[in-house]
């Protein structure tokens, strides 16, 4: 039975546990841009082109020598077509020779999710945006050193941010 008393004891108990959890860092909010993005069908489809949602959400590619950001030399960001999270800085980017934007490490490992892609008869890493979890492209072990990674992405993944007032 609730009583007063016990009205009492709990609002009490929780201002307590309130307090105590401000103390260890309970009560602040993560920023927004940590928390995931969740869209329906419908709305991928009004704010993405038919092209970028054929590679964001059913997981498509490019072909391989269209990527306008395959020759991209300014300094900036790439971040995700469909949530703007960053994903990779210019300073990682290299030539791959294969045709579509490459780098060897994103700028957090956090920013960037992966998982097994067993499609087309082959076994690869593919790489998703951990915010929206849009397709990016796939990660291989062949790249430049120093971390041996070739992260292969869709341009129709990526929106680039040049840095203001820096030139490559």
């Amino acid at each position: 039975m609730f009583t007063r008393r016990n009205a009492s004891a709990f609002l009490i108990g929780g201002f307590t546990m309130a307090g105590i959890g401000s103390l260890f860092g309970g009560g602040k909010h993560a920023p927004a841009e940590n928390f995931k993005v969740k869209k329906t069908d419908a709305e991928w489809r009004a704010q993405l082109s038919p092209e970028s949602y054929y590679v964001l959400r059913e997981h498509g590619t490019e072909r391989a020598g269209t990527s306008p950001l395959d020759k991209e030399k300014r300094k900036g960001v790439f971040a995700c077509a469909g949530c703007g999270k960053q994903l990779f800085n210019s300073d990682t980017k290299f030539n791959s020779g294969t045709g579509w934007p490459s780098f060897f490490q994103p700028v957090s490992k956090e920013n960037v999710a992966t998982i097994e892609d067993r499609s087309h008869g082959m076994v690869r890493t593919e790489i998703l945006c951990a915010r929206c979890d849009c397709h990016l492209g796939h990660v291989f072990e062949d790249g430049p050193k120093p971390t041996g990674l070739r992260y292969c992405l869709n341009s129709e993944s990526l929106k680039f941010k040049e840095r203001a007032g820096e030139k490559k």
